[in-house]
């Protein structure tokens, strides 16, 4: 029979806790911040590098600054009754991917109160490991429109503002264009490219150099023309975003209100 001494004894102990710390797990998540769009979807990945035994398995994922609770998944379920009432409903795990170790989180309906860091922590009965995930909006939003009125010969100023997670003299692209898809300006990579305009409008199309950098893409159209009448659309583009609005300049030669001298005093009808 072999006898062990109490240094033996001790030397097995400490091996054995080497071991054991040494199946640690480590989470892995995203390379960087997640864009998100208003009202749509958005996957924050969660993985273990290997499998972790589902019987002893919790994971949750909450929001790092409140610790609003996402969802929860404990003793072998989803515990959705446990979901802060912002998120009820909106997020879900994949649970079929749970035994390839896989803890990420969907969630739907984004909104802006969505912009944030979000935690997702894995437990097992002996340890816990966390990841930080963040998520940010990418959104493109224009606003104008609507119908202005001019004489002919006069200054006449068409609205479009750009709203964007992108600084406003950074969008890809803003374009003043006729339905007939005749170009009356177009502003790409920081400047106004006024060769690509179509002939009749380079003199007379201007933006409000001034402003872009709030986001206001308004075109101030010179000595306005009889035919001129008609809708302008103005688009943004930036990435896979694109929006647009569209105003209508009509009643030439019917004038309702006052002589346009500048867009701070535009009517619009």
């Amino acid at each position: 029979m072999v006898k062990l001494l109490v240094s033996d004894v001790t030397w097995v102990v400490l091996l054995t806790f080497m071991l054991t710390a040494s199946e640690g797990f480590q989470l892995q998540g995203p390379s960087g911040p997640l864009a998100a769009q208003l009202g749509g979807s958005v996957l924050l990945p969660c993985a273990a590098e290997s499998p972790l035994p589902l019987e002893e398995l919790e994971v949750e994922w909450r929001r790092a600054d409140s610790g609003a609770l996402l969802h929860l998944f404990q003793e072998g379920e989803e515990r959705p009754e446990s979901q802060d009432h912002v998120y009820a409903g909106r997020v879900h795990f994949f649970t079929e991917e749970f035994a390839r170790g896989n803890y990420s989180i969907m969630l739907h309906n984004v909104t802006m109160q969505d912009v944030g860091d979000y935690t997702c922590k894995v437990f097992t009965n002996v340890e816990s490991e966390n990841i930080i995930v963040e998520v940010y909006l990418e959104f493109l939003l224009v606003r104008g429109g609507g119908v202005v009125f001019a004489h002919a010969a006069d200054e006449v100023v068409l609205n479009c503002s750009v709203d964007s997670h992108i600084p406003a003299d950074k969008l890809e692209e803003v374009t003043w264009r006729r339905k007939d898809l005749t170009l009356v300006l177009l502003y790409q990579d920081g400047e106004v490219v006024s060769d690509a305009s179509d002939p009749k409008y380079q003199v007379r199309a201007q933006l409000f150099s001034e402003d872009i950098h709030k986001g206001d893409f308004s075109l101030k159209l010179k000595d306005v023309r009889t035919e001129d009448k008609g809708e302008y659309i103005c688009t943004a583009h930036s990435g896979d975003l694109s929006a647009n609005t569209t105003v209508v300049l009509r009643a030439l030669g019917k004038i309702t209100s006052l002589k346009h001298t500048s867009h701070t005093c535009m009517h619009t009808y």
